[in-house]
């Protein structure tokens, strides 16, 4: 009369079993994140035999010496002046032109809880890294190499190599790089989401029709070292006037309210007529904004809404970028705080120029973008006398580049 109990105990302890090792083979996003970062997976993650093969522990070791010269170098400075500068941030920090550059949003906004970046670089995927065909492991870590050797090196993604880079085989777009950056930082990934927004700017799943003029993303939430839950967002949008009007993305910004922005290696994009829109919202939007001279020109802010901190040394723009030298910009700068840092194209300490532009508060809010867009000044041509000559970046290879 026992058997049949016995024989629904065994069918259960082997159900048990089969869901208990289905679950071990499961390969996390958290795990893919480390596989790719060249960090060790969980001991029961499916990838772990792959970290076996010399290509990934070459990779491994790159990565390990590449990301402790950057925290070194850069990281760890850039959040020590952080934590003295920004003292009460707001939960939101927003990054216009961002690429998929994670690493930089966290050393400045460490304590933010919700990351919004947007740039036209597209979202791409990461498979299941076990499915790859077989020998495809290396060069797809390779390629991950390729994509971040600029910015490990300068801090800085170059706009069209990255545009090679990131659609170069089947690990590709902007997702991988914020898996890395992520994984790097110290930061554990608890989901990730395809997304969509309308030209409202109302979210939707992957799935759903999300009408015309769509715009697609990414929703990674991740926990730091103290557990509590983030969320970021990385949006693959037009940022250019036509562009930023007929999509959802900035009306999807501003339902997080004011923030704090980030601004770095922006290609000048914000000193010109075609980017107005984009240049508005962030004035109306951000309770204080980082930036180095090629974000918003200092012409385009109202002094009576703003306070400004200048930090580091102005010697204007780099070769690539004529016609960029502010006048304004460089008298500010001869009161400049020194930093023991450097970013955007100007990337050797004590050449990088940073600004902090904090809005007062109470003061009135900017107008709509459609009409606080004065007309773009003529540029000025490049002052004749500088404090040092400005030196290029090598372009790679011999190629020409725009920068990000």
């Amino acid at each position: 009369m026992f058997r049949p109990l016995r024989i629904a105990a065994v069918t259960l302890a082997l159900l048990a079993a089969a869901v208990s090792s289905a679950h071990a083979a499961e390969v996390t996003f958290d795990d893919t994140a480390r596989f790719l970062a060249g960090m060790q997976p969980s001991a029961d993650s499916p990838l772990v035999p792959l970290t076996k093969d010399p290509g990934w522990q070459r990779h491994a070791k790159f990565l390990d010496g590449a990301f402790a010269q950057l925290e070194q170098r850069q990281l760890s400075k850039i959040r020590a002046w952080a934590d003295v500068n920004l003292a009460a941030p707001r939960p939101t920090m927003f990054y216009l032109f961002s690429g998929p550059d994670f690493l930089y949003a966290n050393a400045f906004y460490s304590r933010a809880s919700t990351y919004v970046l947007g740039a036209l670089e597209p979202v791409g995927a990461v498979p299941d890294l076990t499915r790859l065909p077989r020998g495809s492991v290396g060069a797809a870590l390779y390629n991950v190499e390729r994509s971040l050797g600029s910015i490990l090196s300068f801090s800085f993604f170059i706009t069209k190599q990255m545009k090679v880079d990131l659609h170069s085989n089947q690990v590709n777009g902007t997702l991988p790089i914020l898996y890395v950056f992520l994984a790097r930082s110290g930061k554990t990934i608890r989901n990730v989401e395809m997304i969509a927004l309308d030209n409202k700017g109302g979210m939707h799943a992957a799935g759903d029709n999300p009408g015309p003029n769509a715009t697609r993303g990414v929703r990674i939430t991740f926990a730091g070292s103290d557990g509590e839950v983030r969320t970021l967002y990385y949006f693959s949008t037009d940022l250019s006037n036509p562009g930023a009007r007929s999509a959802g993305f900035l009306k999807f910004c501003e339902t997080f309210g004011p923030g704090n922005s980030l601004l770095k290696s922006a290609s000048y994009l914000l000193h010109s007529g075609n980017f107005t829109v984009a240049r508005d919202w962030l004035l109306a939007n951000s309770a204080t904004i980082i930036q180095d001279d090629s974000g918003i020109p200092l012409a385009n802010y109202n002094a009576r809404q703003w306070r400004f901190f200048p930090f580091g040394r102005y010697l204007g723009p780099i070769d690539e970028f004529p016609g960029r030298y502010q006048e304004r910009y460089a008298e500010l700068f001869t009161r400049a705080q020194p930093i023991d840092f450097g970013v955007g194209y100007r990337w050797r300490m004590h050449e990088s120029n940073l600004l902090l532009s904090v809005k007062v508060a109470g003061s009135e809010t900017a107008p709509a973008a459609e009409t606080t867009s004065s007309a773009e000044p003529p540029p000025k041509p490049p002052r004749p006398k500088r404090l040092r000559p400005p030196e290029s970046i090598p372009p790679s290879q011999g190629r020409f580049f725009w920068f990000r």
